[in-house]
């Protein structure tokens, strides 16, 4: 199975990621603004404005969430934040992570902690979501990436958490082939991306982009060779080191990550 995924760590590798976590810091400072915590900044793109969030998988916790305890979908970040917080967890970044039915249930795979909650959908459509190749964002034991679904399927790695979402924006190097420059849909959408270096990269736009756009900043800009869009109707971020806590509800599935010890901020 080609997958875009976490490899060993070696020397270009560091240099790699270094290269990412520079280009975050300077933007921070571009924007007066401390570098953050959870590896999240403002970054501009093709005359367009983004938030882009990076993390490692093999040290951050990174969680796929969709209910609490009593089995209601948590619906909002915010609900995320407290449910952690009262666990002695603290949230330092979430976006919503994948489509969701009436009921806030999944639209394709979803699997949380290796607990399939949802099947596969791998109709095709008018939809963003079936409009093929979509794909998965999946992660595992020190490892994530983002993987055509139908790769996925056939032959599916060790991984903990899964959400299936659509268009892939990327596939391997290349934009989606039914993604065009002339797109006229323009709006808020938010994605991930399996990055060089062995990143997993969050963004979402801070202002209506269409598809092309969307696509090569993750391609272009963030050297991400594969890279799944996740929603554009309710893209939230919430993000505290950057003062993002944004509150479009209800949502369904939401990526998280987590970090030891409460804080006063949530």
């Amino acid at each position: 199975m080609k997958t875009s995924q976490v490899p060993a760590k070696d020397p270009s590798s560091v240099i790699r990621r270094g290269g990412l976590v520079a280009l975050i810091v300077f933007s921070c400072l571009a924007y007066g603004a401390a570098p953050a915590e959870a590896g999240c900044a403002e970054r501009s793109f093709d005359g367009a404005k983004f938030t882009v969030c990076a993390f490692d998988p093999r040290h951050d916790d990174i969680r796929l969430f969709l209910s609490g305890q009593d089995g209601k979908p948590y619906g909002s970040l915010a609900a995320l934040a407290a449910a952690l917080k009262a666990k002695g967890e603290r949230l330092v970044f979430a976006m919503n992570a994948g489509m969701f039915e009436q009921d806030q249930s999944p639209v394709g795979l979803y699997v949380e902690n290796r607990r399939k909650l949802h099947g596969p959908d791998t109709r095709a459509g008018p939809s963003n979501f079936h409009l093929k190749p979509n794909g998965v964002f999946w992660v595992g034991d020190g490892v994530a990436g983002v993987t055509e679904t139908a790769r996925f399927l056939a032959d599916p790695p060790a991984a903990r958490y899964v959400t299936q979402s659509g268009p892939m924006l990327v596939v391997d190097g290349k934009i989606h082939p039914k993604i065009k420059p002339s797109g006229t849909s323009e709006k808020i959408r938010n994605g991930v991306g399996a990055c060089d270096g062995g990143d997993v990269v969050f963004a979402i736009s801070d202002e209506p982009v269409n598809f092309d756009r969307f696509a090569r900043l993750f391609r272009d800009d963030l050297d991400c060779p594969n890279a799944l869009f996740l929603d554009g109707s309710v893209s939230s971020l919430y993000a505290p080191e950057v003062n993002r806590d944004d509150e479009l509800t209800p949502i369904g599935p939401i990526a998280g990550v987590v970090r030891a010890g409460s804080s006063d901020k949530q």
